[in-house]
């Protein structure tokens, strides 16, 4: 399945230290060659100080007698340097001691106003220096600490404000805390869009925004919704994914696909895998555009079974694959029962690739959980469906939804306009010096 393999591409637009859990993935799942993946991890982990996992992959890779020397005189530079930077650091060490001490009398607004009063700035780059030095080291724990210390203290104009909120993200799902990720997520996002980025500038901040909030948004009880939110109706991301990086299309179907409650998204994300077909597809685009475009359901069924493979062979979504499955057999039995009345359970059971006996279990747990209006005649084989009107209710609501991301759009629009007539009106005056 390395046809349909995104790690690749992935990568690119990953922070180095995210990308060795995929890759040590990828072994797992044998799909490339062995020798020449850890080569690939070698020759990506030399770049850090994370000396102990370098020396696990010699060894894995049967060199570890050869450089046992030099990887020992590596160690003792690394903890050499550390404590020289750890000594730079000590008097804002002793101050936070103060935040920390619960019979101090000052509150946390005080002490940090304290702090950017009281300490030299080159101190608190000092404890950048570290946090990113610890991070290189693998000592993600540690490197929170000075990276929310820098946080804390540092001002969102200063130049490095930036790097410390990407680093504090990049900590956070390397150490799987998802519910402060999503909060480190929005706080990056919001800046991004506020910055004073150039055009290119900005796209390329979205698309790596985009990659590292996949790892999130697949590990967070509410991720499901907030993809969808995101990717398709913030038309700025869109446009990032259109642009930049297509292939997360198979995410956000993915998403679209197992989150049921969204079953509305599907019309808008259909519009959108059909304008990028010519640039991106898979099994997982393409058995929607089977369904819900051709109507063609053997087409569907062939894609669903590869859509299984493509799902276990990918690290964002291989948690995703039962779900995905029984959503996507439920998506093509309503599709297919919309079309015919009567349908007997033979035929329904070759279009989900299942047994006769378990599609007719399944239909009676979906009639038995009230998500199915029909009928099963067990003598004739056959299940005759009821009527499915859509309630107005869900009507209102698709049609929310729809003005929703129009007048969203219609606001940036003007936005952007004003934006750039204030401009002209600007480079029209005469400049005084």
């Amino acid at each position: 399945m390395a046809k349909f393999d995104l790690t690749a591409k992935n990568c690119q637009y990953l922070d180095r230290h995210l990308t060795f859990p995929l890759l040590e993935f990828l072994l797992q799942k044998k799909v490339f060659d062995q020798t020449s993946l850890l080569k690939f991890i070698l020759e990506t982990v030399s770049k850090t100080n994370m000396i102990d996992y370098k020396h696990d992959i010699r060894e894995r890779l049967a060199m570890d007698k050869v450089h046992t020397e030099e990887l020992a005189q590596g160690r003792a530079n690394v903890l050499a340097t550390l404590k020289e930077l750890q000594a730079e650091v000590a008097p804002l060490m002793k101050c936070m001691e103060e935040l920390k001490n619960p019979d101090s009398t000052k509150d946390s607004k005080s002490v940090i106003h304290a702090l950017q009063q009281t300490l030299d700035y080159d101190i608190i780059l000092s404890a950048q220096k570290l946090a990113k030095y610890l991070y290189e080291c693998g000592n993600y724990n540690d490197s929170l600490s000075y990276l929310y210390v820098c946080m804390l203290v540092m001002e969102p104009n200063d130049k490095n404000y930036l790097g410390v909120l990407w680093g504090k993200l990049a900590v956070e799902i390397l150490t799987l805390n998802w519910q402060t990720a999503l909060e480190d997520l929005t706080r990056l996002r919001e800046f991004i869009e506020n910055y004073n980025f150039t055009p290119i500038q900005v796209l390329q901040q979205r698309a790596w925004l985009i990659h590292w909030s996949v790892l999130v948004f697949f590990n967070h009880g509410k991720g499901r919704d907030l993809i969808i939110d995101m990717f398709l109706y913030k038309p700025q991301y869109l446009n990032a994914i259109q642009t930049m990086c297509p292939h997360i299309l198979r995410y956000l179907a993915t998403a679209v696909v197992i989150n049921r409650g969204r079953r509305n998204a599907l019309k808008d994300l259909i519009k959108v895998i059909q304008q990028e077909s010519y640039t991106y597809r898979d099994p997982i685009t393409e058995f929607l555009e089977h369904l819900y475009v051709n109507f063609d359901f053997e087409g569907a069924r062939k894609k669903l079974h590869e859509c299984q493979t493509v799902i276990v062979n990918d690290f964002f979504i291989i948690g995703c694959l039962t779900e995905f499955v029984e959503s996507a057999r439920l998506m093509i039995f309503e599709t297919f029962c919309r079309i015919h009345q009567c349908i007997t359970i033979g035929m329904l059971a070759d279009k989900l690739n299942m047994k006769p006996d378990e599609a007719e279990c399944w239909i009676v747990n979906l009639i038995r959980n009230a998500r199915l209006d029909a009928k099963i005649d067990s003598k004739l084989g056959h299940v005759v469906m009821g009527t499915q009107p859509l309630s107005p209710y869900q009507q209102l609501v698709e049609k929310i939804d729809s003005l929703s991301v129009r007048s969203e759009a219609l606001t940036l629009l003007v936005e952007r306009k004003h934006k750039a007539k204030t401009q002209e009106a600007g480079e029209g005056h005469w400049k005084y010096y």
